[in-house]
This record gives C-alpha cells, sequence and structure tokens, in this order.
C-alpha cells in the first residue's frame, strides 16, 4: 500500500521501499523496533489502510508524542471508517502513554484537510518543516568533523551538565 500512497501522491518514482525493508524496520533483528504500524482490515481481514507511524519528543512538554509518517486508506474503502478508526487508535498510544501530540504533515493539495479538521485537528501555523536529502544531506555529514571541541558526541547518559535549578 506503500506504492499505492506514492502513486496516489504522484510521486511514484520516489517510492524505493520494498516489503524486505519495511520488514526490517517494524521487526527488526538486532534492535529495538523504531518504526511501528496499524493496518485497519475489512471482515474478512483483507487491508483497507495503514498507519506508519514513530516517536518524536517534545522538549518544551518534556514527553514523547507520535509522528505519523503515513496515513493511507484505498480509495474503496474511503469513508468507511478506517482512516477514523487508525487514527483514533494512535490517539489512544499517546493517551495511554502520556504522549501529549500526534502530528503530521500532509501534502497541500490533499482533500484528506477536511476530514482531519473534523476530527479536531489543526493545522501548525508558523512552522514550515525543513528537509536534507541527496548531496546536500552528504555535503553536510562530510563537515561533521570539523565541529570544534568541546562538543561531544556520544550516548546521552554518559555526560550530562545542568544549569541553574538543574535545567540542561
Amino acid at each position: 500500500m506503500v506504492h499505492e500512497l506514492a502513486e496516489f501522491e504522484r510521486a511514484p518514482e520516489q517510492c524505493r521501499l520494498t516489503a524486505n525493508q519495511l520488514r526490517a524496520a517494524l521487526f527488526p533483528a538486532d534492535r529495538p523496533a523504531a518504526l511501528f504500524g496499524h493496518v485497519a482490515v475489512d471482515g474478512a481481514g483483507a487491508p483497507l489502510g495503514y498507519a506508519l507511524w514513530f516517536l518524536n519528543f517534545s522538549t518544551w512538554a518534556g514527553v514523547h508524542g507520535v509522528y505519523l509518517e503515513d496515513l493511507y486508506v484505498r480509495p474503496a474503502a474511503r469513508g468507511t471508517g478506517a482512516g477514523r478508526r487508525l487514527l483514533a487508535a494512535l490517539a489512544q498510544v499517546c493517551v495511554e502513554r502520556g504522549y501529549e501530540r500526534l502530528e503530521w504533515v500532509m501534502i497541500d493539495w490533499n482533500p484528506a484537510g477536511d476530514f482531519y479538521r473534523a476530527v479536531g485537528a489543526a493545522p501548525t501555523d508558523g512552522w514550515v518543516p525543513y528537509r536534507l536529502t541527496g548531496p546536500a544531506l552528504r555535503a553536510l555529514a562530510e563537515r561533521s568533523g570539523a565541529v570544534p571541541a568541546p562538543v561531544e558526541f556520544g550516548p546521552v547518559h554518559q555526560r550530562v551538565e545542568s544549569g541553574p535549578g538543574g535545567t540542561p
């Protein structure tokens, strides 16, 4: 269905995901999963849609949230409540775990905006998504060795210094 979503978003040539890559991301053998998914199915078990998500973190709220990478419902299943049930399942994850937000980005021409507003979601005014890919990503990565001391990289639990009042 990921390739169906890419077709819907008018970018099928950009979707290179394989079934093995998705399986490895959802069920890694060598580390805890960082990508999670829900699938909506009909009474016969046929897939109607899916949600792929991962955790983000709010430094201001001090808690995780859910970032919805993909929400897709097959055209024949739109209007059946499958998308609402998928979003409700993610909202339940947030509430049960004490996460304060569920967020995502939508292509501006997607008619699902009305659906999102109907469930109580609102656009995040004033925030502009950015992305680094391809040559720009590699060029910036090549500069990672040019960071002056005393910046240290490593697991956060190795060294944390507090400011006044115990704030990082």
